[in-house]
């Protein structure tokens, strides 16, 4: 399945899939990446194992990779060094060193309570483009949800043992904004062991909830959408094709979740630089720029030009369109070109 993202064709799919299912799932193209997504529950004392193989173009199947040894209690992980002539395991993803055609996720759940609510993969083919054009405003000009706004930068130091705040809690951050705005997430008596004073207990235990043990970071895309995933909202990982996506989204409802990479001039009113950073889109102005709920600004909202946002989130050197989906099991998504 192909469609066009400023200028480029862009092959991209999300596909569901049926936690029991052992076969093949077809692609439909040649992919260079896939991410698997899931929902469970794994309660204290339980955990779930998620695998994929993937069938290359000749016909050959690889090995199975584990992408991730997932738990609601802290000690998950992603698994490095499993690397060879077919591909490697990058924290989140399956980076296939030759093209593949189709794939299978496994899940092996251990312990009492383990069990998976959804599962789907992200098959994507994102070409090299160092920058990339805007598309023009679509359908959700002037439209701005009420989602609440957490910052990062109040946790600077907070429990070292999960990345230590600040700087590096832009996913817990934002994962926690999207949850409240639906009315979700840990209850007061989930937060005790938060320190007295805490600016928003929410994102500590959002930070606990998606820790990696081995990336050592709170960023590993399907462990966030597991942790939201908890407090019973639908949610997969997939990627956009432009900010039409976006605001097709935003104007159904539903906040998005970007991961994106920048110089501080290369996103005018940013403020910063990173090389890894995931922030919340809120809206759109009349005039088609991105409203963000950022978590690295002081005061967490801020407007980007539509142009500099678009690039520094799709072109190659970025995540080329990486998004979080979440939403409640009754939300009905909007029609999609595949992606979701």
């Amino acid at each position: 399945m192909r469609a066009e993202t400023t200028m480029v064709p862009v092959p991209v799919s999300y596909t569901r899939l049926d936690p029991g299912r052992t076969a093949f799932t077809e692609l439909g193209f040649a992919a260079t990446e896939l991410v698997p997504s899931w929902t469970a529950s794994a309660p204290e004392g339980s955990w779930i194992e998620v695998r994929l193989q993937a069938r290359l173009a000749s016909g050959e199947a690889t090995k199975w990779y584990v992408m991730g040894r997932w738990s609601e209690e802290p000690g998950r992980t992603s698994v490095p060094g499993q690397g060879d002539e077919h591909g490697d395991v990058a924290v989140d993803s399956f980076v296939a060193k030759e093209p593949v055609t189709a794939c299978r996720v496994r899940v092996d759940t251990h312990g009492p309570g383990a069990r998976v609510r959804s599962l789907g993969v992200l098959a994507s083919a994102i070409p090299h483009r160092p920058s990339v054009a805007p598309s023009p405003p679509g359908t959700a000009a002037a439209v701005i949800l009420d989602v609440p706004r957490y910052s990062q930068r109040e946790h600077t130091g907070h429990h070292p043992e999960w990345d230590g705040g600040g700087a590096n809690w832009c996913g817990p951050a934002a994962v926690a904004m999207v949850l409240a705005y639906w009315g979700r997430g840990p209850k007061p008596a989930d937060l005790t062991w938060v320190a007295p004073g805490d600016p928003c207990p929410a994102v500590d235990h959002a930070a606990r909830g998606t820790y990696d043990q081995s990336y050592q970071g709170t960023g590993n895309w399907p462990f966030c959408v597991a942790y939201a995933g908890r407090y019973g909202l639908d949610g997969f990982v997939t990627r956009l094709r432009s900010a039409r996506d976006l605001e097709t989204l935003v104007g159904s409802g539903i906040p998005v979740i970007t991961s994106l990479s920048f110089k501080e001039h290369e996103l005018p009113g940013s403020g910063y630089s990173t090389g890894g950073h995931i922030l919340v889109v809120a809206g759109f102005t009349a005039e088609g720029d991105v409203v963000a709920n950022d978590p690295a600004v002081p005061d967490v909202r801020r407007t980007y030009p539509r142009a500099a946002f678009e690039n520094v989130w799709l072109r190659s050197s970025g995540s080329g369109g990486i998004v979080f989906v979440l939403h409640p099991p009754g939300q009905a998504l909007p029609p999609s070109d595949g992606n979701w």
